[in-house]
């Protein structure tokens, strides 16, 4: 099983960026897919997550009409679009596989390894 994230860079307050989870070793319908966040100091916290049961998509507060989660099965693929990023949103994104959508690291099943976004003011 792996997740391998991609698609973080540095960019200026405003812009967007969408970030890419490819998954192998599973079918992408066998798990809930999840987007978490971290920033030196402080806890992973969950950004977003698409459930595998009805495809239901789940959003943190602050990212709420900025960010979209959607999937391409074929591709075996979840993405991230992000958009109006402010600096707040700068952190190591890292994305996971859980039996069921959570906002709280603690159910998760794999990890992928994290991608840096920065955003400057």
């Amino acid at each position: 099983v792996q997740l391998q994230a991609s698609g973080g860079g540095l960019v200026q307050s405003g812009a967007s960026l969408t970030l890419s989870c490819a998954v192998s070793g599973f079918p992408l319908e066998a798990y809930s897919i999840g987007w978490f966040r971290q920033v030196p100091g402080k806890e992973r916290e969950g950004v977003s997550c698409l459930s595998k049961s009805d495809g239901s998509k789940y959003y943190e507060d602050s990212v709420k009409g900025r960010f979209t989660i959607f999937r391409d099965l074929v591709k075996k693929t979840v993405y991230l679009q992000m958009t109006s990023l402010n600096p707040d949103d700068t952190a190591v994104y890292y994305c996971a596989a859980s039996e069921w959508c959570s906002m709280i690291p603690e159910p998760v099943d794999y990890w992928g390894q994290g991608t840096q976004v920065t955003v400057s003011s």
